[in-house]
């Protein structure tokens, strides 16, 4: 009897405990989510322990300690993924990570239009929950990025930023998104000779088709403006272009672009500046890109919107001023007419 009692006090009762510590750990990773589904977002470069407790403190595991112990023993401490996940109802801890560690986080596609600068697509991020707007144009100013393109350091990434249509995770980082824009502008120009100019360096280029990309809606014109602009520089003509003006006022525009702003001096305002402007003013697509490349040869030097998203070409400045008074001057011209009329047109 008394062997008997040692053998269960020595044998029998820690293998009971254990049993029991077992079962009551595994009844509390098996405890399910009973809230409503709802989307669990992990930040890039989050720490496993702060997931840990935000998972607990959401009441999505019931236990943040346990759920330590289980991501060791799975060696999943460092495998949960940055982005958005969908946490369902009746979801237990193993549940949760499979999610974490081995599915998909969900993606926001944005579409970045051609032709925004940095400003426009920190905001078009921002509407899109994906990134603040200040945290992206901060990082476009870095330095390292500066120097891949031979940027000068008072400058930003504007005109490198290609766009497209991306898909980022919520809350990805600002690096990350900068770096997924950069590199595509590098995929999508390797194969054009940015150096291939005599007069204009690469950054010059991307200065130049930034313009052209911003001058007309309408594609069949741009090797027709590209061919303006390259004849002015040519003759060392001022480029007089709006856009230019209105990028170098950005902070104060408020869409009326008047007599003021086009005397004000600025890096960028090409009423004032013999020459191109500091730097580019929005991003430009590859079509423009190419067509600063290869511009259409003519003697054009001018030309005037018909309010259409087309334009009116001319050689002289008297030419010019013809075109002026028809087109933007004779009220019937101007009436309802809108670039819009172009897709319809295409359609």
């Amino acid at each position: 009897m008394v062997k008997k009692t040692i053998f269960y006090i020595l044998v029998v009762s820690p293998l009971l405990a254990a049993s029991l510590v077992t079962a009551t750990v595994y009844l509390f990773l098996t405890s399910p989510y009973e809230g409503p589904e709802k989307q669990f977002v992990i930040s890039p470069g989050e720490s496993f322990s702060k997931i840990n407790y935000r998972l607990e403190k959401e009441s999505v595991i019931f236990s943040a300690k346990l759920f330590y112990y289980l991501a060791k023993y799975k060696k999943n401490i460092g495998r949960l993924k940055a982005g958005s996940f969908t946490i369902k109802s009746g979801m237990d801890s193993f549940d949760v990570m499979e999610t974490l560690v081995n599915s998909s986080p969900h993606l926001i596609k944005v579409t970045i239009p051609e032709g925004k600068n940095l400003y426009e697509i920190g905001s078009l991020l921002e509407q899109k929950n994906i990134l603040k707007k200040d945290l992206f144009i901060k990082e476009a100013k870095k330095t390292n990025y500066l120097d891949i393109f031979e940027i000068p350091h008072n400058l930003n990434l504007e005109g490198h930023l290609f766009p497209d249509t991306y898909k980022f995770a919520k809350g990805v980082g600002a690096s990350q998104v900068v770096s997924a824009l950069v590199n595509n502008f590098k995929n999508k120009t390797k194969d054009l000779n940015l150096s291939a100019h005599p007069s204009l360096s690469p950054f010059q280029l991307i200065t130049l088709a930034s313009i052209v990309e911003k001058e007309t809606g309408a594609a069949f014109e741009r090797p027709i403006i590209a061919g303006v602009f390259h004849n002015r520089l040519k003759k060392k003509m001022r480029l007089q272009s709006d856009p230019t003006t209105i990028y170098g006022i950005w902070d104060s525009y408020k869409g009326n672009l008047k007599k003021k702003h086009l005397l004000e001096k600025t890096p960028y305002n090409t009423y004032k500046i013999p020459s191109l402007p500091i730097g580019p003013i929005a991003n430009p697509s590859l079509q423009a890109i190419k067509a600063v490349l290869s511009p259409q040869k003519h003697n054009y030097l001018y030309f005037v919107s018909k309010n259409d998203g087309t334009h009116i070409f001319t050689r002289n400045y008297q030419e010019h001023l013809k075109a002026v008074e028809k087109w933007q001057k004779t009220r019937r011209n101007r009436k309802g007419k809108s670039w819009r009329d172009l897709k319809q047109k295409a359609k």
